[in-house]
Parts: structure tokens; sequence; C-alpha cells
């Protein structure tokens, strides 16, 4: 079966969790001999891996025409104006101003180069409520001139382009999950992502979620028929050795390690609350927060006021090989997550055998069980774990151990025999 597919980012141009889990779904169905992906991003800039798919960037896709008449064409969306930049799991605050500038029956220009392409950033900056529209157009034109079965769209972003895909073709469109609008606001849900992902979720002949918990979401908040809704857990892709050695230390001391992104989403501020705990029982050991968000400078200032600044490090936003050099120096790893759709960072930290710390209220809780799993806002309970690990070797090493075996078997090649047959669900 030939799969279109619609994505956001592909690696290594990635900002979050979403890259890499449909770089790893993707591999995993190139795996299955029955399976043709054709891979659509907004931009792609040429040292992607295209080994095992059939990569398209919609920037070198022309148009039919230059100047394009689309009638009502975008008058089930919103469009979002924006003045900051943004990532692929944008939190409600970072939006400036939110219009509605389609009504039923308008008519609207939309304007290429002279090749009869749009120019996409393949990014998330000020113009992505344009780039969301154009990519939707183009969607339409990728349809028209390709062979395919089905559409699988990830993520609000693409929802509109699955939408237009499937308009154009009659093709089944499936759309996958990897988070909702309710884990990145905590309930105040942006009113404009909300309407894109219900009007995605409602268009969408089977819909995949990453986790019950999203699969929970989805029925709930969005009153989606549950026999739609389907669950495929991710994988992580195998340990790639890092192209320069691994960095040591530096200091005789233990590290516990938060990697994501510095967002409400994430709990950052619990972490910061365990490691003060943590630092008054001992002092041989060393936080570091690795990430980039919109609560950075709020969670500055709350170590320097906690004064566990000496001990407490912001590394900023990592990516690739030093990921996994900031695992080799951890000792632990902690996800106090709010509300987690999922979370492949612990699977990553746990194949690097570090053991690791996560919220019950993640996505991976529901299937890891060498992970110690506390309520994210338990810091007691958080900084008591975190000693625990620290202090005693046998149960370090038992959650090293046991740890790196469970999530050396979780494989993306399983998650893709899972999707494949909600493609045949489909298609039947």
């Amino acid at each position: 079966m030939k799969v279109l597919m619609f994505g956001w980012e592909f690696p290594p141009h990635i900002s979050g969790g979403l890259g890499t889990a449909c770089f790893g779904l993707t591999r995993g169905l190139a795996a299955l001999p029955d399976v043709e992906v054709t891979f659509v991003v907004p931009r792609m800039f040429g040292d992607e891996d295209q080994s095992k798919i059939r990569l398209v960037g919609a920037n070198q896709v022309p148009v039919r025409v230059q100047d394009v008449r689309v009638e009502g064409f975008l008058r089930a969306f919103h469009q979002v104006e924006v003045g900051v930049q943004l990532f692929p799991y944008v939190d409600p605050e970072a939006y400036e101003l939110v219009s509605q500038v389609s009504e039923p029956g308008e008519n609207k220009f939309i304007t290429t180069d002279v090749m009869g392409r749009f120019q996409f950033s393949g990014g998330y900056g000020k113009d992505l409520n344009t780039e969301i529209s154009n990519y939707a157009i183009v969607a339409t034109t990728i349809a028209m001139e390709n062979d395919f079965d089905l559409i699988h769209a990830h993520d609000w972003l693409c929802y509109p382009a699955g939408m237009a895909a499937k308009y154009i073709s009659g093709k089944p469109l499936v759309i996958h999950v990897h988070a909702t609008d309710f884990d990145r606001s905590g309930g105040n849900v942006n009113p404009v992502v909300f309407d894109i992902e219900k009007k995605g979720m409602e268009a969408a002949d089977k819909i995949i979620t990453v986790s019950n918990l999203t699969r929970n979401i989805v029925i709930e908040k969005y009153g989606i028929d549950p026999d739609k809704v389907v669950t495929v857990y991710n994988a992580v892709e195998p340990v790639v050795t890092a192209s320069e050695p691994f960095l040591r230390k530096g200091v005789n001391e233990k590290i516990v390690t938060f990697l994501g992104r510095i967002t409400m989403q994430k709990g950052p501020e619990y972490f910061i609350e365990a490691a003060a705990l943590v630092l008054k029982k001992m002092n041989n050991v060393r936080f570091v927060m690795a990430g980039s968000g919109d609560m950075m400078n709020k969670m500055v200032r709350r170590a320097a006021r906690l004064g566990i600044t000496d001990k407490f490090h912001f590394t900023g936003f990592l990516k690739g090989d030093d990921v996994y050099q900031m695992f080799a120096m951890s000792d632990v790893y902690v996800m106090p997550s709010v509300s987690e759709p999922f979370g492949i960072s612990p699977l990553e930290a746990m194949q690097s055998n570090v053991p690791v710390i996560i919220s019950n209220q993640s996505g991976v809780a529901e299937v890891l069980e060498h992970a110690i799993k506390i309520d994210f806002w338990d810091t007691h309970a958080m900084a008591d774990a975190i000693y625990g690990i620290l202090n005693y070797p046998a149960l370090h090493a038992t959650f090293r151990k046991q740890g790196k075996q469970e999530v050396d078997n979780m494989k993306w090649e399983d998650s893709a025999a899972d999707v494949r047959k909600v493609y045949l669900s489909v298609l039947s």
C-alpha cells in the first residue's frame, strides 16, 4: 500500500519529539515489504536521510498556476497571526493575536514565485499561519499528481494539509495525535488551535494516539467516537555512536538531568523544587536543566531565590550528539511532565544506561516497568527517588540494567506494524 504522509519537520532539522517520532515511524514502515511511504515536509534542506523513504519538500512543488484563486478553501479554518518564534508543541501564551480571517464563500488570492512554488521557512516563525495555509494548498497539488492509497497527517500543523489531500483525492485520512492543546495549555486551550484539531479529528477516518492518556483526551475533550481512536505507542531509535568522544564530567559529583522544553507542560518548576530538597540532604550532586522555552528566565530566577545556582546549570537547547553527551554524564534523568502525551526522552536516557524518574501523568508511564513513577506535583517523592538512586548503588544498578534491556525491546518496527493494521482497517 502507498501512503502519502504529511509532517512538519524531519531530522536533522527538528525542534522536539515530533520530528524524532516521525523519523522513527517512517523507518519502521520502510521495513515492511508492502508499505511505501512518501513523506512531505514544508521545506527540504538537502541533508535529510532519504535512504529509507521518499521525501518531498512542499517548497519544491509548483502549484498549477502562479496566482491561485482559492474559493472558500480556508473557510473551515482560522488563521493565527503571531509575532514570536514557535515550536511544534506551542503554548497558548505564545500567541499575540488571533483573528478569523476566512469566511464562508470568501475568495483568497495567494502568490507564488516565478516557478509557481511557495517558499517555506521550515520552522515555526511569525508566518506560521501563512505556511500552514500554503502547505494545505500545495497538498492539493501533491494529491493530484501522486498515486497513493491513503493519507497520514501528523499533529495539528498538518491536519489542514491532510484534509485538503482527502478532499481532492477522496482517499481515506489517518491523523496521528502526538499532543493536543490540552497538554500544552493545562486545560486553558487556545480556541483557534482547538478548532483545527477538532476539525482534523472529525475529518479523519481513523485517529492514532500515542498513549491511552491522549486517547482519553481525544474522546472526552473533542467528542470523538471511541471506535475511531486507536493507541499506538512510540519507540526509540537505536543509539548511534557519537561522532566525537563523549565528554567527561569534570567534577567528581553526581549529575541529575532534566531535558526538554522549559514550558509549563514539562513541569520544570517541580524539578527545581525537588533539586533544592535533595541539596539539603547531600552536597555532591549537580542538577542540569537542558532545553529552552518561555519559562527559562523564570526558572533561573527561582533557582537563584532558592540559593542553588552554584549547583544548578542551564545548557540551552540540545540536539543530536549533544543529547547523548548529556546522558553519558548523567546519573539520573527526571521527566516531571504535567501532561505528557508520550515522552521519548526517557527511552533515550534508559537506552544510554541512565535510570529514569517519570511522572504518572505521562503516556510512557503506561508502558515502562523499570522506571520510578511519581506524581509531577509531589516534589518530596521526586526528591526521595533522586536521593535513593544516587545513594544506593544496588538500586541504581538495577534500574540501569533492567531499564536498558526493557527499552531495547521497544522497536519502531513493532509500532509500524501496529500502524499498518490501522491502515488495513481503513482500507477495508
